[in-house]
């Protein structure tokens, strides 16, 4: 959800207002570890506002149907391992 939010450039209190819910509903779901949770109908309601506002949410392992450039996060990546691989690419 905050990597959806970041490409739209929407704080949590935009993204809630176009999906609908209140912000507190935002922050419960963007503080879950993994796995987003909440009650059905509000993750609905935030993936739908997501891609009303042109973010293609893409499954784990599926191909993406509108074409085009993008980013996935590999699911073995850490961003302290990716850091770490950098700085042995470059010899430091």
């Amino acid at each position: 959800m905050r990597a959806a939010r970041a490409l739209l450039g929407l704080d949590q209190k935009e993204l809630a207002a176009i999906a609908g819910l209140s912000v507190p509903t935002i922050q419960r779901m963007e503080a879950s570890e993994g796995t987003v949770r909440g009650v059905v109908e509000s993750l609905t309601r935030v993936v739908e506002a997501i891609e009303r506002a042109g973010v293609e949410l893409i499954a784990d392992g599926a191909v993406s149907s509108g074409g085009g450039r993008g980013v996935r996060l590999k699911r073995s990546a850490r961003p302290s391992e990716a850091a770490e691989g950098v700085d042995r690419e470059e010899g430091r």
